[in-house]
């Protein structure tokens, strides 16, 4: 019996001393991966670099896009009265058979403005007219250079309520029109007009009794034509 527990004790012996002097291994690949880290960074840097060139592209295609928007939207709305711009009339026996609508009085108000880099000074003449619808009208503007050099501005209109543009008719008028003035020149510019008198019969003009002609004069560069619509001579 004590020799059992003797080769017992010396079994335990010899066990625990085996697992206790195990030098403990750590795995360690032969070939390590790359940098994960590295490639994501490349790879978000090259995102970046088409954002910045994508955002580059779109920026020098709207500043293209914003100098023609001006006489390229003037002309859509001008063809189709839309937005409050004027038709153009000429004056012709139409015109000088229309019967003016006496017992309708309408307001007309003048508005001038110019762009912030326009350097023009441009305002109405008058404030405002009376007019009825058949009857012709003569209003007028003024615009001076202040300035030591010439400047060239072309000028865009409208008309509020917008829906009335349809019937207000210019025979002769500034718009569209490059005009350069030379430095401290001051002119006068004519608007020739008239209500067509079939403002009367739509529904949407009843209670319209004051329209306001709007102006605006932008610096235009030395030699540009803006497309012309026949409309508008």
């Amino acid at each position: 019996m004590n020799r059992l527990a003797s080769m017992t004790r010396c079994y335990l012996t010899t066990y625990r001393s085996s697992v206790y002097r195990t030098p403990c291994h750590i795995l360690v690949p032969k070939n390590t991966l790359p940098n994960v880290f590295t490639i994501r960074g490349a790879h978000e840097q090259k995102k970046i670099r088409s954002t910045l060139n994508y955002m580059i592209a779109l920026g020098v295609m709207t500043v293209g896009l914003s100098y023609a928007a001006v006489p390229l939207y003037r002309i859509f709305c001008q063809a189709y009265s839309y937005g409050g711009t004027t038709a153009q009339a000429e004056a012709n026996e139409t015109i000088s058979k229309m019967n003016a609508v006496k017992e309708r009085p309408i307001k007309i108000r003048f508005n001038a403005d110019v762009a912030s880099s326009m350097q023009w000074n441009f305002k109405p003449q008058q404030v405002d007219i009376t007019v009825v619808p058949g009857e012709t009208a003569l209003a007028f503007y003024t615009a001076r250079n202040p300035t030591d050099k010439p400047v060239i501005g072309i000028s865009t209109y409208n008309v509020i309520p917008f829906d009335a543009g349809q019937y207000f008719n210019k025979i002769q008028c500034f718009c569209f029109e490059e005009q350069q003035l030379n430095p401290h020149e001051q002119v006068d510019m004519p608007v020739f007009f008239y209500i067509d008198p079939e403002f009367m019969e739509d529904p949407k003009m009843e209670f319209v009794d004051e329209i306001v002609l709007s102006y605006t004069f932008f610096e235009a560069k030395e030699g540009l034509k803006l497309p012309m619509p026949a409309y508008a001579k």
